[in-house]
């Protein structure tokens, strides 16, 4: 099990619509925005890819930085560079692309490395480089714009107990079924389903 305060580094083979290599490291100070998707993903193509493009339009990316990342669960082929470059030109996607490195027959490294259960998920990072929230399926528009917007808020040297303090105030003011599990760093995982869940992937 990773750390949420210290957590793992990106695995990615190639990066598409940005010059040089992203790193969590490098993108520290700002809100991170990490969506993995599959283009065969109908959650991903339906609601990820226009979420993730709204998010885009609103923040700024000196504050909110939208990363996407082109995951494979492993219960599928993983699909050649060539056919996710022509997707990413295809949606017109406006942020960097990350490709996620194979490992062999099972999910893709990065994937692994945070224990996504499927497509889409989308992994929230605040300004200290700490995970804070962890979407798996389809999260509100506002309620993921909310919790961007507070993070963004919150000093770069924020301490731990002023950012449950916030986490705290957001679950009192949001309406909703989001399912917290504690894991001991006020880290959360939520599973939002709406009117489609994640992608496992067998469609």
């Amino acid at each position: 099990m990773f750390d949420p305060e210290s957590p793992p580094e990106l695995h990615v083979a190639k990066w598409l619509n940005i010059g040089e290599p992203l790193t969590l490291a490098r993108l520290k100070e700002r809100v991170v925005v990490l969506a993995a998707f599959q283009s065969i993903c109908p959650g991903s193509v339906e609601h990820a890819i226009p979420q993730l493009k709204r998010l885009s339009a609103r923040f700024q990316p000196e504050q909110v930085a939208i990363i996407g990342l082109h995951a494979s669960t492993g219960t599928t082929a993983q699909l050649p560079d060539a056919a996710v470059e022509r997707f990413v030109a295809q949606f017109a996607l406006p942020f960097p692309v990350g490709i996620d490195a194979a490992d062999g027959d099972g999910p893709s490294k990065t994937m692994a490395a945070y224990q996504m259960q499927g497509t889409p998920s989308i992994l929230v990072f605040d300004r200290a480089g700490r995970l804070r929230r962890h979407y798996f399926g389809r999260p509100d528009d506002m309620t993921l714009a909310a919790e961007l917007m507070a993070m963004a808020i919150e000093d770069k040297g924020s301490p731990r107990n002023e950012a449950a303090l916030i986490e705290r105030k957001i679950a009192a003011t949001l309406k909703g079924e989001t399912h917290d599990h504690d894991h001991g760093h006020d880290h959360h995982h939520h599973h939002e389903h709406g009117d489609g869940c994640g992608c496992d992937h067998n469609h």
